[in-house]
């Protein structure tokens, strides 16, 4: 495929912290895919709350099928921009490593106990684990990813962490945008969970067909699909309506996308740097997509039985990271050899490094 100027190039990548040889087979933007695919990290996502903890069912997202989502979405819109698949996909992969055990409410609990110690940001999470906490290879500590996989996995950034990592920060800093891949990857994001977790809390019981037709999208598609299919199971109806959401957000995604390159004619990746974002939906679509979240938020994710959950986690997690500053001995050494680290900050690593089960194990055992 022909790539698009604006589009990020490996053969012109600003490269890697480490220098290394390059692969007869593979471009540094697939090498990267390849080496967070092997990641410990990444399969520890399986295990990882995406709305419901594990143990509530096998048919509801993890962390891991959530961002196989994300990249299969990105690798389609990269494709219809002429942007680089594997960068995208790679992005995709990666931009959850660093969240916690139990989705958001472990993060949350976990940046509590941060608060005196620099607090807790997932997305740095992810950055820190492949830059630093992955050991794998002899020569370096972390993944040593090209700095354009690096960029697009830090989604957002405070202020006091930009300034910490140089030229990977300066974006925060002087309200430059990232690759126009990276902001493919966010929005791919935001079209995955708000259509997956519908589906998930379909599924659970705790939404049902009249709540979501609340949603001006869901009900306006129910209906065209009514006149033509009058049989339906509930699964399937739901099915249906979510898929055809989906198509429908995505298309507008991209050409709303490529009517503001063609208005801004970005003809290198550094000035889709220097540009206002490229890759966003149409006032129109932004607008059901805020309804969309906000209907998530209200029904699913302040559901009582979600809720329950929440404060469950929350006081699992605040429990291991009061356990191991009085038990500092137990953390593994591998998480110890990063002497620049505070002891605080190498229980947060450990902690976030976690699975639902294992911090469920732990938590039982003290």
């Amino acid at each position: 495929m022909i790539l698009a100027p604006y589009a990020s190039s490996p053969e012109k990548s600003n490269g890697r912290v480490y220098d290394e040889a390059p692969s007869n087979l593979r471009n540094v933007f697939q090498r990267d895919r390849d080496r967070i695919i092997h990641s410990s990290s990444f399969r520890r996502l399986q295990y990882k709350t995406q709305v419901f903890v594990n143990h509530e069912g096998d048919m509801f997202r993890s962390r891991l099928t959530h961002s196989i989502e994300v990249s299969q979405i990105a690798r389609g819109i990269s494709r219809t921009l002429k942007c680089h698949e594997d960068l995208a996909e790679g992005i995709a992969l990666a931009h959850d490593l660093g969240h916690t055990p139990f989705g958001h409410a472990g993060q949350d609990a976990l940046n509590k106990c941060m608060r005196d110690h620099g607090g807790f940001e997932h997305n740095f999470q992810s950055l820190r684990t492949v830059d630093m906490l992955e050991k794998r290879y002899a020569d370096f500590d972390g993944l040593n990813l090209t700095f354009e996989t690096r960029e697009g996995i830090l989604k957002h950034c405070s202020l006091t962490n930009a300034r910490k990592l140089g030229e990977l920060g300066e974006r925060f800093i002087n309200g430059f945008q990232p690759s126009i891949e990276a902001q493919i990857v966010n929005l791919s994001d935001e079209i995955a969970y708000s259509h997956h977790d519908l589906d998930d809390g379909f599924r659970s019981g705790i939404l049902n067909i009249d709540l979501l037709s609340q949603i001006k999208l869901f009900d306006s598609l129910g209906k065209e699909i009514k006149k033509t299919k009058k049989k339906l199971m509930d699964d399937q109806y739901v099915n249906e309506v979510l898929r055809k959401m989906m198509n429908l957000i995505i298309f507008d995604l991209c050409e709303n996308s490529k009517n503001n390159i063609i208005q801004y004619k970005p003809l290198s990746p550094n000035d889709v740097r220097h540009l206002k974002p490229l890759v966003q939906f149409s006032d129109d679509m932004n607008e059901q997509m805020n309804q969309i979240k906000s209907f998530s938020r209200t029904y699913l994710y302040n559901h009582p039985r979600i809720k329950s959950m929440t404060l469950q986690a929350q006081a699992i997690v605040c429990k291991l990271f009061d356990h191991f500053k009085k038990n500092f001995e137990n953390i593994p050494e591998a998480y110890k050899s990063h002497l620049k680290s505070s002891k605080e900050r190498i229980i947060a690593d450990y902690i976030a490094g976690m699975t639902d089960r294992y911090a469920n194990h732990l938590y039982s055992q003290i």
